[in-house]
């Protein structure tokens, strides 16, 4: 079902390569968006198989895709993949959509994190914190806000949304990003439109503290985000 969901017309947050320097970053980066592109050997442990034969007997713990209030479920993390990981319908509610997202066990997936090289660039005063998630086509959070950060795909696709604090977006805490991306946005005026773009695997995004953001993966999906608490 890869390319079910489209990407957006035309990406709207700013692009940057990876040579660009931490002093350019925080000059021109630490409000706006940049997005660059990146190579490493932690994609090559993120395959089906080798996740698969690192972490299948362990459990992980499943959030629901809503707002302001996640139920919780554990499940061993073969029977994630193999059984929950489908294609979105887009009927259901986010209160009813499992996604695995955060809520990572750093002893058991230590071995995992500690290969990963997060993007070179701080900001002062932060410490990072990963979180960790595969999810299904069409699968993503609906709009919510906290710190800033970086998200990186690593296999699959992912489309972003984000409006600035001062620009609450009209949603329904409970719809999926799916769902409103099929009823709501159509109805946008374009100047009430939210920036957007779509990662592909490698490429990273900075998002600024309190910017309102949801995601939706466009194919099944491998991420990691990097918060600056």
């Amino acid at each position: 079902l890869a390319g079910a969901v489209p990407e957006e017309e035309r990406c709207t947050v700013e692009r940057a390569d990876a040579s660009i320097t931490y002093s350019l970053f925080l000059q021109r980066y630490v409000r706006p968006l940049p997005r660059g592109g990146r190579e490493g050997a932690f994609r090559a442990l993120c395959t089906r198989e080798k996740l698969l034969a690192a972490f299948g007997t362990l459990p992980v713990r499943l959030s629901t895709a809503n707002t302001y209030s996640y139920r919780k479920v554990d499940v061993p993390f073969q029977e994630y993949v193999e059984h929950l990981l489908k294609p979105q319908d887009p009927a259901r509610l986010g209160s009813d959509t499992l996604y695995f997202f955060g809520d990572n066990n750093f002893t058991e997936w230590g071995p995992l994190f500690r290969q990963y090289v997060p993007p070179p660039f701080r900001i002062p005063g932060t410490s990072p914190a990963y979180s960790f998630g595969i999810a299904g086509s069409g699968s993503g959070v609906p709009f919510h806000w906290h710190g800033p950060g970086y998200s990186e795909v690593i296999f699959g696709r992912k489309r972003w949304f984000l409006y600035p604090p001062d620009k609450t977006p009209h949603f329904h805490p409970n719809e999926t990003t799916l769902a409103w991306l099929h009823h709501t946005y159509p109805m946008l005026p374009r100047a009430e439109r939210p920036l957007e773009c779509t990662l592909r695997p490698g490429e990273v995004l900075y998002f600024p503290d309190r910017w309102w953001h949801a995601t939706l993966n466009l194919d099944t999906s491998v991420f990691i985000s990097t918060f600056l608490g």
